[in-house]
């Protein structure tokens, strides 16, 4: 039996502050196991690991993003923070690559022990300018809503300031996924953004499925973040310049 799966569903963003701005698009994520990357490659049609297909996910998109093992990646990091990695599963939900291309805002690796409870949550962020941020919690109590928060350590829209704070809500992954992120500057709530989905099992017929109902979603992704920027920018709203440059850095938040 296949562990991963495969969530059809929504995102959306609204921005409060300093003007109202709102958008919503469909898409689908996968949510992989990462013990079972050479056991998708061989079972799934039109999709592949490592290489080009009509769907595929390649290693080096996420982690160290040289190609590397990325679920020895995801252990190095929880040992480097003292979270117990014996007989732990990882999954991460991501968008994958269509006909090669991907750009994931973010994806969530989710930590489980032999008990299947969370452990850990690594949110790993990324801005349109080739950089990356992950986020490290650790989780003591699982339950079925996870909740906690941090201040902002990464710059990612150009309009919105760095002295933020991030409140993080998000399902433990089920028949339903839901992922929601309250920004506040101060105590002004400025964004809300969120991804749910609906499961759908990871197979041949429902990737497939998937592909069809959004034949071009990855490359559609980027093409909103950067129209709806320009939606910003007539709105008036003041263009922030990225003070620092950095290519991939990771913090522990709790």
């Amino acid at each position: 039996m296949i562990n991963s799966a495969i969530y059809n569903g929504t995102v959306i963003h609204k921005r409060f502050k300093p003007k109202v701005h709102s958008f919503k698009y469909s898409v689908f994520s996968l949510l992989i196991d990462l013990s079972e990357l050479e056991i998708l490659d061989k079972k799934i049609s039109f999709f592949s690991l490592n290489k080009f297909n009509l769907i595929s996910f390649f290693e080096k998109d996420h982690g160290d993003r040289d190609g590397s093992s990325l679920k020895n990646w995801v252990i190095k990091q929880l040992q480097n923070y003292q979270i117990n990695t014996e007989n732990i599963k990882i999954k991460l939900l991501c968008y994958p690559r269509i006909f090669g291309y991907v750009f994931n805002p973010l994806s969530v690796f989710y930590i489980y022990n032999e008990n299947e409870n969370i452990t850990a949550i690594l949110y790993e962020v990324k801005n349109t300018f080739g950089e990356q941020h992950t986020y490290v919690f650790k989780i003591k109590d699982d339950q079925k809503l996870l909740q906690h928060n941090c201040s902002k350590k990464f710059h990612v829209s150009p309009f919105i300031e760095m002295n933020c704070s991030y409140f993080f809500r998000l399902l433990k992954p089920g028949q339903k996924i839901s992922v929601i992120i309250d920004q506040y500057q101060e105590q002004d709530k400025i964004l809300y953004a969120s991804q749910d989905g609906t499961r759908m099992e990871f197979n041949s017929k429902e990737l497939l499925k998937s592909y069809l109902k959004h034949p071009i979603m990855t490359f559609k992704i980027i093409i909103a973040i950067h129209y709806e920027a320009f939606n910003l920018w007539v709105k008036g709203i003041k263009f922030i310049k990225k003070k620092i440059k950095i290519r991939n850095n990771i913090t522990i938040e709790n």
